[in-house]
C-alpha cells in the first residue's frame, strides 16, 4: 500500500544535543580516553595572556583539524561544512546548534602560520604516550617502511637545477674503516678529498624541481610512472601504533633517512629487539649499525643483480683463511685494493681466464680479468641473512603485510594520504604528522 510520508521539517522538539549522538560513535570514544586540556599547554608560547583579540579556542582547532585527518576530509573548507551540519562533529567541539563554527581560514592560518612544527610534534608525541601508558603499544618489534604522497605540482612544470651532493652519515666512519683495512693489506690510505668536485660529500648532480612546488622531488616508480611527490618515511609496531614519521622530497632513497627514523624509535622504546624492513634498506651501513646495538634485522630475499646467464654474486664463495675468493671454476681470486665505497676488489688471473670454458658465464670483460667486491661489512649482511632463515626472521618479515603496509592502505584509502593540497616541506610534514596522530588516535580510542 502506498503511503506518503508527513512533512515534520517544521516541527518544534524539546531535546539535548547528547541525545542525538550515538553512543558508539567514534568521536564519544575519543573524548573519553582523551583530555584535550593538554593542548593548552602545548600551545600556550604561542598566545599572549594580556593582549590582542579574544582567540578561538586552541582546542576547538586541534579537534577540528583532528576531525578532518580522522574522517579523511579532503580539505579545510570542506572540514567547515561538514561540522556545520553534523551533530556529532559539533559534540566533539563543545558546541550546540546554534554555536558558529570559525571560519576555515582562521583554522588554516593558525597552522599554517602561527604554530611551529614542534607544535604538531608535540601533539602527535601526546597522543602516543597515552596508548603507551595504557600498554597498547609493544616495541618489542619495529616494522620501517616508507611511502610517497603525491604532490600538488603539475609534473609539466620544471626546471633543471644543479644540486650539490651531501656527505652521508657514516662517510667519515667508513674512511677510517677503508684505510685500516687498505693499511691491513700494505696499502697506502686513501686521501681524504674535501673539495667542490671528489669525494663522498662533493661534487653536484642535476636535478628536476617543480616550479610549482620547489620543496617536492621528483618520484619514479617502475619504468613509467613518474610525478612529484613527498615520501613519508614511518616506523610502526606490531599492533599498527606509528611510532616515528619524517617526511622528505620524493626523491630521496629510503635508506638515506632511516637512521633518522631508527634512533628516533631506539631514543624512545629501549627494549626493541627486531627491526624489520624492506630490500631497500638492506645495505651494509643498515645491517651493521642495527646488529652493533645487539638488534636483529630481519629482511627479504633479495635477487642478486647479475646479468640473465651469469653466474650468481654467491656462487663466487669468500675464503677468509687465505684472504681470496674462489670462482665456480675452483680458481683463485686475489685480493688487490679496497676502494672509495668500501668494497674489496678481488681480481682473477686473466691468463687463467683467457683458457676458461665457463668464462662466458663469468665476464665480458676485454682483457679477460674478473673483478669481484666484497663490502668490508659484509659479515654483517651475512648475519642478517642468516636471520632472514631463522624462524624469527621469518615470522617478524611475515607481519609487515599486516602492520606497516596495513598503515600505509589505511592513511591512504581512509585518511586521505594518498595526495596532498598543500605546498611546501613543512605544511606536508606537519599534515602527515597530524594524520598519523588522528590514526593512532583512533586506535587509541577503539582498544582503551
Amino acid at each position: 500500500m502506498l503511503e506518503r510520508s508527513e512533512n515534520k521539517r517544521n516541527t518544534v522538539q524539546i531535546t539535548d544535543l547528547e541525545g542525538l549522538v550515538p553512543k558508539e560513535h567514534l568521536v564519544r570514544k575519543i573524548d573519553k580516553v582523551v583530555d584535550f586540556d593538554e593542548v593548552y599547554d602545548i600551545v600556550e608560547p604561542y598566545y599572549c595572556e594580556d593582549n590582542g583579540r579574544p582567540s578561538v579556542d586552541p582546542v576547538v582547532l586541534v579537534k577540528i583539524v583532528l576531525l578532518q585527518h580522522l574522517f579523511g576530509i579532503p580539505s579545510m573548507r570542506r572540514t567547515i561544512s561538514e561540522i556545520e551540519v553534523n551533530v556529532a562533529y559539533r559534540w566533539f567541539l563543545g558546541f550546540d546548534l546554534m554555536t558558529a563554527v570559525p571560519h576555515f581560514a582562521t583554522v588554516s592560518y593558525a597552522f599554517a602560520t602561527r604554530f611551529p612544527s614542534e607544535v604538531f610534534e608535540k601533539i602527535f608525541t601526546w597522543i602516543l604516550e597515552q596508548g603507551i601508558k595504557r600498554g597498547l603499544v609493544d616495541a618489542g618489534t619495529v616494522f620501517i617502511d616508507a611511502t610517497h604522497v603525491k604532490a600538488n605540482a603539475n609534473k609539466k612544470k620544471n626546471r633543471k637545477e644543479l644540486a650539490l651532493k651531501t656527505a652521508r652519515i657514516y662517510d667519515e666512519e667508513l674512511r677510517e674503516e677503508i684505510n685500516a683495512d687498505r693499511e691491513a693489506h700494505g696499502k697506502k690510505p686513501l686521501k681524504d678529498h674535501n673539495d667542490d668536485d671528489k669525494g663522498q660529500g662533493g661534487g653536484v648532480r642535476q636535478i628536476t624541481v617543480s616550479t610549482t612546488d620547489p620543496d617536492c622531488g621528483l618520484f619514479h616508480k617502475g619504468e613509467h610512472k613518474v610525478e612529484f611527490a613527498y615520501t613519508a618515511h614511518v616506523a610502526c609496531d606490531r599492533h599498527n601504533f606509528v611510532l616515528s614519521c619524517e617526511v622528505t622530497p620524493g626523491n630521496v632513497h629510503d635508506s638515506t633517512v632511516f637512521d633518522k627514523v631508527y634512533e628516533d624509535v631506539r631514543e624512545s622504546f629501549k627494549e626493541v629487539e627486531t627491526v624489520t624492513v624492506d630490500a631497500g634498506y638492506k645495505t651494509p651501513w643498515i645491517c651493521r649499525k642495527v646488529q652493533e646495538e645487539g638488534r636483529n634485522l630481519s629482511t627479504p630475499y633479495k635477487c642478486p643483480m647479475t646479468k640473465k646467464g651469469f653466474f650468481k654474486s654467491y656462487e663466487y664463495v669468500y675464503d677468509a683463511y687465505y684472504d681470496c675468493v674462489i670462482c665456480p671454476n675452483n680458481q683463485v681470486l686475489r685480493y688487490s685494493t679496497t676502494n672509495r665505497e668500501g668494497y674489496r676488489e678481488f681480481k682473477s688471473n686473466p691468463a687463467v681466464c683467457k683458457q676458461c670454458g665457463q668464462r662466458e658465464k663469468c665476464t665480458q670483460s676485454r682483457n679477460h680479468q674478473k673483478v669481484v667486491t666484497k663490502h668490508i661489512w659484509e659479515p654483517f649482511m651475512d648475519a642478517a641473512e642468516d636471520f632472514r632463515y631463522s624462524p624469527a626472521g621469518k615470522r617478524s618479515y611475515g607481519l609487515r603485510s599486516q602492520t606497516i603496509e596495513r598503515v600505509f592502505a589505511d592513511a591512504k584509502e581512509k585518511h586521505g594520504m594518498r595526495y596532498t593540497l598543500l605546498r611546501g616541506l613543512d605544511r606536508v610534514r606537519n599534515s602527515i604528522r597530524l594524520t598519523f596522530a588522528a590514526m593512532n588516535l583512533k586506535k587509541l580510542a577503539m582498544w582503551a
